[in-house]
């Protein structure tokens, strides 16, 4: 990638987590930066530590606003916010909404907004935070995954359609990064994520690795690589994997209700000191799966 000195860039999300360690990344490299946040307090907080503009607000409708503050031109868009939610089909339909709204439709809406000047200039640059789960799947988690693997469906379609017309389109797929979403995860996160979890800023670092490598797949964890083989070379064996590692989420889960209820039959619930979480264990090279934690 050419230098981002000077390149007006937008960042969805990045009051913290990713978001923010993708600002700081671009603004480092000279770039003139839209904070984005849902969380106004949290997008100016960025913005003055990087001297960027914050643009406060929902995501999924922001790519206007933000071009607009950025006089007019946006040459780089993140689109990073996304939300993750617990659940599978009896999830209610609000939420399965909520979450295709965000993980898909915000990129949807801010190609739509975008392209056509990009495509006039012959260049622009599409960034989307897809995570590991996009790749493979996320135990626990049916809108998540299902949103996931939609937002590398639409990148990969942007790829292939406007590439030969200027338009660069990166993937990011990080499975555990150290953020508040994935401290929301439980269970699954703390036997899935954890173990392997990054700092937000090796993200930032692997995404302009490949952008200096012209690659559409941004994978900050070496392991994902292998996973993602191994899913499509012998899927049925993967799946087993996979239902192993969801197994031994239910027993964990089984456990801590157990507990819970001895405590109870103890009279101690009021007197027992909080819960440790259980100490997360590695599994097996091929197992693992994961989300990253974009800040929503």
């Amino acid at each position: 990638m050419k230098s981002s000195r000077d390149s007006a860039v937008v960042v969805t999300g990045a009051g913290g987590g990713i978001g923010a360690a993708l600002a700081r990344r671009f603004a480092a490299e000279g770039a003139r930066v839209a904070v984005n946040d849902l969380d106004p307090g949290a997008a100016a907080a960025v913005a003055e530590e990087i001297g960027g503009i914050a643009v406060p607000g929902d995501a999924a409708t922001v790519a206007g606003r933000a071009r607009e503050a950025l006089g007019g031109t946006v040459d780089v868009f993140c689109a990073n916010a996304g939300v993750g939610t617990e659940g599978g089909p009896e999830s209610p339909d609000a939420l399965w909404d909520a979450t295709w709204d965000l993980n898909v439709m915000a990129h949807v809406r801010a190609a739509r907004e975008l392209l056509p000047g990009w495509l006039e200039r012959g260049r622009g640059r599409f960034v989307a935070t897809v995570s590991a789960a996009g790749l493979l799947t996320m135990v626990g988690s049916a809108p998540y995954s299902v949103t996931k693997h939609a937002a590398l469906a639409f990148a990969e379609w942007l790829s292939v359609t406007y590439r030969h017309r200027g338009v660069d389109v990166h993937a990011i797929c990080p499975e555990g990064v150290r953020t508040d979403m994935l401290t929301a995860t439980g269970t699954a996160g703390n036997i899935v994520l954890r173990p392997g979890a990054i700092d937000p800023e090796a993200v930032a670092d692997a995404l302009f690795t490949a952008f200096d490598d012209g690659r559409f797949l941004v994978l900050p964890h070496p392991t994902t690589r292998g996973h993602y083989t191994a899913r499509a070379g012998d899927t049925d064996t993967w799946l087993s994997r996979m239902n192993r590692l969801q197994q031994k989420v239910e027993h964990s889960e089984q456990q801590k209700t157990e507990r819970s209820a001895a405590r109870v039959r103890d009279g101690a619930t009021t007197a027992a000191a909080p819960e440790a979480q259980p100490e997360a264990e590695a599994e097996p090279e091929a197992e693992p799966e994961a989300a990253e934690g974009e800040r929503a």
